[in-house]
């Protein structure tokens, strides 16, 4: 009995001395939780403001806000076209920049068709280094250029490991992603300073804030893509110009939609190019980097969450390149 007494006695102690770590804890639990909740409700607030209060209440007017003609690099690419034709429903006039003018010049009649823009071609190999940007630069001339579109070539997107690489299609990769944005950028940049207008959209991959695996180039051009719009952001937002990083995910094919299998490649996460540039024109001049569709906005967030170790061995399993 004196045994029992004894240890109810010191159960008894051991909780008075305790009781005050407990409430510690407590009230760390309710400061983590209440800074958890913050941080849930302002991404909601964040989400609806940038994805549905502008296409519901603004009605803004590009040409003005910004300029009268866009040029387009990688308008052969179904994000980029989209955003070409979705630029000109509003107005404004289209130069599409491709090293191969004859794979663009159906978009480009089909732009002046539907909504009666000009519609300017210019052939750039930008394997040929800076010498690319000299029929650039002629067919700017006199132009209020108020957007310039970098797209990341998908064309590039399939899985090789990188020692399989060729040199011929390693230099390609670069010069179509990495050298041909910063160029067009250079060319473009003076002149919207100069007018103290303008904006820079770079359209790159959610893939950019984590390694794939058997696509090291592809994913690190969307990277570069996605860092130097940041900092282009920070050095010229000063000056009146607005430099936006997309970073879509999966986007459906028109190509693949009109072969009769458009049911399985678009819908809620897959959505129709056009209706991606819908979305993302909207963000416009509100967030300099999103991935311009909100479902999209969603994927990027549990990716950031992911661990990269998880993120690897998933697309190790989807690419099964050895």
């Amino acid at each position: 009995m004196a045994a029992v007494d004894s240890f109810q006695l010191l159960y008894r102690e051991i909780a008075r001395s305790c009781n005050c770590y407990v409430e510690t804890l407590a009230l760390v639990g309710a400061f983590y939780t209440a800074s958890k909740a913050v941080v849930f409700v302002r991404d909601c607030y964040s989400l609806i403001r940038l994805h549905f209060i502008p296409r519901l209440m603004y009605n803004r007017n590009l040409v003005r806000r910004f300029g009268e003609w866009a040029v387009i690099y990688g308008a052969s690419e179904a994000v980029a076209k989209a955003y070409a034709e979705e630029l000109a429903s509003h107005g404004v006039s289209i130069i599409l920049v491709s090293q191969d003018s004859s794979s663009v010049e159906g978009t480009a009649k089909a732009i002046a068709d539907s909504h009666g823009v000009e519609t300017v071609l210019v052939e750039a190999d930008f394997s040929r280094g800076h010498a690319a940007c000299r029929p650039i630069q002629d067919a700017l001339m006199n132009k209020d250029v108020g957007f310039l579109v970098n797209s990341v070539d998908l064309s590039l997107d399939y899985p090789q490991r990188f020692t399989d690489l060729s040199e011929d299609r390693l230099w390609d990769a670069i010069n179509r992603n990495v050298t041909a944005a910063a160029l067009m950028a250079r060319v473009i940049l003076p002149g919207m300073v100069e007018r103290g207008r303008g904006a820079v959209i770079n359209i790159s991959s959610g893939r950019c804030c984590k390694p794939t695996l058997n696509k090291a180039v592809f994913s690190a051009s969307t990277a570069y893509l996605d860092h130097i719009s940041r900092a282009l952001h920070y050095e010229y937002a000063h000056r009146g110009i607005f430099v936006q990083s997309l970073v879509p995910f999966c986007v459906a094919s028109p190509a693949i939609e009109d072969s009769g299998n458009g049911a399985r490649c678009s819908g809620w996460l897959v959505p129709h190019p056009r209706v991606y540039a819908r979305h993302a024109i909207s963000t416009l001049g509100i967030s300099h980097r999103t991935t311009g569709y909100w479902p999209h906005s969603l994927q990027f967030w549990l990716l950031q969450y992911m661990p990269e170790w998880m993120w690897v061995w998933g697309t190790h399993m989807l690419t099964g390149t050895g």
